[in-house]
């Protein structure tokens, strides 16, 4: 049961409602929440694939601090959370940039008046970075963190790391003869466990720890969310997928990002070698794009954390007050 505090932070929203759209031919829902409806509207677009956290559709009324600068858009995106869906090999990364282009044109149309941003985390910037070529005329800025540029999880930073470690050599043999091609579900998570083990990869033991327990707590108690929901925010349709993954690990989106022509604000971890931060600064210092910036915290790896998330929330404070966000304010 939601407590007192939260309840109140909901009524006190003049815009807190679930909406279902079409997107890429599904029917989805999307939580929409913001203190008033002349606030700029910040689309989250979360990591995985598959994983809605922080931000999720059961998360209404838990970041008032937030919703009280911006029009919160909360996305589970298809095959997770609210919107589980068995995720199968006809999915591509296009599948899903489909998508985020149809959300933000729902949302332009609901608020025509209103400047758009992007949050987007990990594999989410993937798809920021990609619906720009689409839709760059909707969005007027995007705060990124943990950007995936290319080269994700085996390149020579991993390895490195991984050698320097506790990782068994029998597992770094297996880890270093991995090809993308074939690599399977099992070797992924091989990978991915031994990077969150025994490196601070994804996350830095220094750092300020994010309210794991709270969010957790805030989403079995959501008004939107079912105990299935719920469950589907970790175990869903990507479960044992993998086609996916193999396309991330070949993508490079090194010229996609050269050309954003949008506010384009990258924030890493100074530990991240999942979303290599040394990718992201040779990226920014050869681009000559001024739209193109990025920004290093402390103690963090590519799980974001307290700090991480500080920054996030200071960084859209400044893009979206840098212009008017609305011309003339709507009612919904």
């Amino acid at each position: 049961m939601m407590n007192k505090k939260r309840k109140a932070i909901i009524a006190g929203n003049e815009i807190s409602e679930l909406y279902t759209f079409q997107l890429g031919g599904y029917e989805q829902k999307v939580l929409i929440e913001g203190k008033t409806g002349e606030l700029p509207v910040v689309v989250t677009l979360h990591g995985g694939p598959g994983t809605p956290i922080p931000f999720s559709v059961g998360c209404r009324g838990l970041f008032p601090e937030f919703t009280n600068r911006f029009i919160m858009v909360y996305w589970d995106q298809l095959g997770c959370g609210i919107n589980n869906h068995k995720i199968d090999e006809r999915f591509t990364i296009e599948s899903f940039v489909d998508m985020t282009a149809d959300l933000l044109r729902e949302i332009q149309k609901m608020f025509p008046h209103n400047k758009i941003y992007i949050f987007a985390t990990s594999w989410g910037s993937i798809l920021s970075a990609k619906v720009l070529e689409r839709c760059g005329d909707i969005v007027n800025g995007v705060v990124a963190c943990g950007q995936i540029i290319k080269e994700v999880f085996l390149n020579e930073e991993v390895f490195t790391a991984l050698e320097r470690s506790a990782l068994p050599p029998q597992k770094l043999e297996i880890i270093k003869k991995m090809d993308v091609e074939r690599i399977t579900a099992g070797e992924m998570q091989l990978i991915s466990s031994g990077v969150r083990k025994y490196t601070e990869g994804y996350v830095n033991k220094s750092g300020r720890k994010a309210p794991v327990g709270t969010i957790i707590r805030g989403l079995i108690t959501s008004p939107d969310y079912s105990m299935k929901d719920f469950k589907a925010v970790m175990v869903n349709g990507y479960r044992n997928h993998i086609s996916l993954w193999k396309e991330i690990l070949k993508l490079d989106l090194s010229e996609a990002l050269k050309r954003t022509k949008v506010p384009y604000m990258m924030i890493q971890g100074d530990t991240d070698i999942v979303a290599s931060t040394e990718n992201v600064k040779n990226l920014v210092e050869s681009s000559q794009n001024p739209c193109l910036q990025y920004s290093v915290v402390k103690h963090t790896g590519h799980m974001p954390g307290m700090d991480m998330m500080d920054r996030v929330f200071n960084l859209l404070k400044e893009q979206t007050e840098n212009t008017s966000n609305v011309d003339n304010p709507v009612n919904i």
